[in-house]
C-alpha cells in the first residue's frame, strides 16, 4: 500500500472529525468550552442506527442521531449557561452519560441501511455527507468573520461588555453555539454509523477529543480547524494500512500521540476567545 492508496480512509477519518471541529468552533467561539464532543458524536452515532432500524430509512436515522445530539447538547447548555456549572466537568458529564447510555441500551446487532452516497472521478465514491463540510467549513468562516451575526456570535465569547451595549443577551448566543455543536458532532457520528452500517459500544474511540485538539490546533477557525482534521484523519488511516511493517499497535497510537504533541507544542502560543470559560455572574 502507498500513499496515495490511503487517500479515501484519510477522507473517511477525516470527515467525523471535520463536522465535530465545526460544531467546536461555534461552541467555543460563543464562550463554553465543549469538552462534550466526544458523547455527542457517540449518541448521534447510536440514533443513526436505532432510528434507521426502527424505521428502516436511514434519512430518519440521521434526524434521530441530530435530534438526540441536539438534547445532549441543550443538556449542557442548561447545565452551563443557566446553572453555571463548570464547563469542563459538565462536558465530562455528558461525555459518560452517552457512553452509559449506549452501552446500557445498545441496540442488537444488525446491519443498518447507509446514507446515500456520490460517486465522482479519481477520488472514489462516498457518503454526500463527505462533501458537506468544505461546505460547512466555508460557510461558517464567512458567517462568523464576514458577518454581524458571526461578530455578534463571538463577541459572546470574547466582549460580552460589546453585547451588552447592543442589549444583546450572551446566554442566547452562548446556547446556539452549543447547540450547533450538537448539530455538527452528531452528524459526524451519524457518519461512522452509515459508514460502517451498525453501531458498537464506544465506536467513536477518542474522536471527540481528537476534533478538540483540532479546534485548538486551528486556533478555532474553520478552514485551519478542518486542516488539521485532515492531518489527524490521515495519521487515523495509518492503523489502517500494513507500511513499513510497523506494528499495529504502534499504528493505532499514532493519532493519539500526534494529538499530544500538537497540544503540548501550542501550549502558551494559540489565543482562545478571551471569555472562553467565563461564566457571568
Amino acid at each position: 500500500m502507498t500513499i496515495i492508496d490511503l487517500i479515501p480512509s484519510t477522507i473517511r477519518m477525516t470527515t467525523p472529525l471535520g463536522f465535530a471541529a465545526l460544531g467546536g468552533i461555534y461552541s467555543e467561539r460563543s464562550g463554553v468550552i465543549n469538552i462534550a464532543l466526544e458523547g455527542l458524536m457517540l449518541i448521534g452515532a447510536y440514533g443513526y442506527v436505532v432510528g434507521t432500524q426502527t424505521t428502516g430509512s436511514a434519512w430518519m436515522g440521521l434526524f434521530v442521531g441530530i435530534g438526540l445530539g441536539i438534547l445532549f447538547a441543550l443538556i449542557h447548555a442548561v447545565a452551563t449557561i443557566t446553572f453555571h456549572a463548570e464547563q469542563i466537568v459538565t462536558g465530562v458529564a455528558i461525555n459518560i452519560l452517552a457512553i452509559g447510555i449506549t452501552d446500557y441500551l445498545t441496540p442488537a446487532y444488525e446491519r443498518v441501511e447507509g446514507l446515500p452516497e456520490w460517486k465522482l472521478p479519481v477520488i472514489g465514491t462516498y457518503s454526500f455527507l463527505v462533501f458537506l463540510v468544505p461546505i460547512i467549513m466555508l460557510t461558517s468562516h464567512i458567517l462568523l468573520f464576514k458577518t454581524p451575526w458571526g461578530l455578534r456570535l463571538r463577541a459572546a465569547g470574547e466582549s460580552t461588555e460589546a453585547l451588552k451595549t447592543l442589549s444583546l443577551s450572551r446566554a442566547n448566543w452562548q446556547f446556539f453555539g452549543v447547540i450547533m455543536s450538537g448539530i455538527l458532532a452528531s452528524i459526524g457520528g451519524c457518519f461512522l454509523a452509515s459508514d460502517v452500517h451498525y453501531f458498537s459500544e464506544g465506536m467513536t474511540a477518542g474522536r471527540g477529543y481528537v476534533a478538540l485538539a483540532a479546534v485548538i490546533f486551528g486556533n478555532w477557525r474553520p478552514i485551519f480547524g478542518v486542516a488539521a482534521c485532515l492531518l489527524f484523519g490521515f495519521a487515523s488511516s495509518l492503523e489502517l494500512a500494513d507500511l513499513w511493517n510497523i506494528p499495529d499497535q504502534v499504528l493505532k497510537i499514532i493519532p493519539h500521540v500526534l494529538t499530544m504533541i500538537v497540544l503540548a507544542g501550542l501550549v502558551g502560543k494559540s489565543r482562545p476567545p478571551a471569555a472562553l470559560g467565563k461564566m457571568e455572574s
